[in-house]
């Protein structure tokens, strides 16, 4: 059967013409008819960060068989090409920025300036990371080495992509970024918004499950488990009942805070340094340092146990 006689058993030219419709009529109920959106590419920069990866651990995450001659000759080579690339999805969101508010920006020059400045970020990305590994490797038993930690936990890949991610954001570049996050949410079952800002040696044990709102701030040495949230407890809305963007709704963590499997934390309060959060809490109200808090019936099983199976 020919691909023209395909077409006609499968009635491709009605679909698409259906679909065609489909696609102008919300192009017209969005005002963007004249203007379709060009958006950054999601397996562009999943691609981009894989090579990133490489870039900062060329032993480890680039190619197998590299030479000490040849390592910085493949860095080098990496950066240049996928800074080209990261230029370029940069540039689409600046365009689809100003294209949404009316705008006339030099975007080709704006896009080199923030990927420049995003590529000066990269060796204190690299030491965050480095802190990271470390605090993986000695927070959890099962850990063997720091290897191990980097090229197998999930919870470091998260927090990998959400390095780079919260530079991007930073530099004004919220949609690159949060594409970025929701590969490693996809990837990893960790989901990180871009905004939310983490301090170094952070562990994710297990990983599956965390959430991480956009206005959270964590600080140093912070370790959290599966399945923890920390989340908005309410969305407030304006006099016409549209979600209020961008205030901060999401709990603080101090320092030197571990929040153990399953555990619920909403709002902006605050979780006082050094406080164990038990399993399962579900936790609405600040905490002074120090704390203990947990479900009274299972407060020893909670505690006993530790990272890493």
């Amino acid at each position: 059967m020919t691909s023209s006689e395909n077409g006609q058993r499968w009635e491709i030219d009605a679909l698409v013409a259906e679909l065609r419709e489909l696609r102008l009529q919300s192009l017209e109920n969005r005002h963007r008819r004249e203007h379709p959106p060009k958006l950054p590419s999601r397996k562009v920069l999943s691609q981009i960060v894989d090579n990133l990866g490489a870039a900062l651990f060329p032993n480890r995450l680039g190619m197998p068989d590299l030479t000490d001659e040849g390592i910085d000759y493949f860095v080098g080579h990496t950066l240049d090409s996928l800074l080209r690339q990261l230029h370029r999805q940069i540039s689409l969101e600046l365009q689809f920025i100003a294209e949404q508010h009316g705008l006339s920006l030099d975007t080709h020059s704006q896009a080199s300036d923030i990927t420049r400045q995003f590529a000066a970020l990269l060796p204190s990305v690299r030491k965050l990371i480095d802190s990271d590994i470390q605090a993986a490797y000695e927070g959890d038993p099962a850990a063997r080495c720091s290897d191990e930690v980097l090229v197998c936990y999930p919870g470091i890949t998260a927090v990998i992509h959400h390095r780079l991610a919260h530079a991007l954001y930073e530099l004004g570049m919220p949609l690159v970024a949060r594409v970025i996050s929701e590969v490693a949410h996809s990837a990893t079952g960790v989901d990180i918004h871009p905004g939310a800002q983490i301090g170094e040696s952070f562990f994710i044990d297990h990983g599956t499950g965390v959430v991480i709102g956009e206005t959270a701030i964590i600080g140093r040495r912070v370790r959290l488990y599966q399945a923890v949230t920390l989340g908005a407890k309410r969305f407030d809305k304006d006099d016409n009942g549209i979600l209020v963007k961008g205030h901060a709704r999401h709990p603080i963590v101090e320092d030197d805070v571990v929040i153990y499997a399953g555990a619920t934390i909403l709002g902006r309060i605050t979780i006082g340094h050094g406080s164990t959060i038990g399993g399962n809490v579900w936790l609405t109200h600040s905490v002074p340092p120090d704390s203990l808090v947990s479900q009274g019936q299972n407060r020893t099983e909670v505690f006993a146990g530790g990272g890493g199976i």
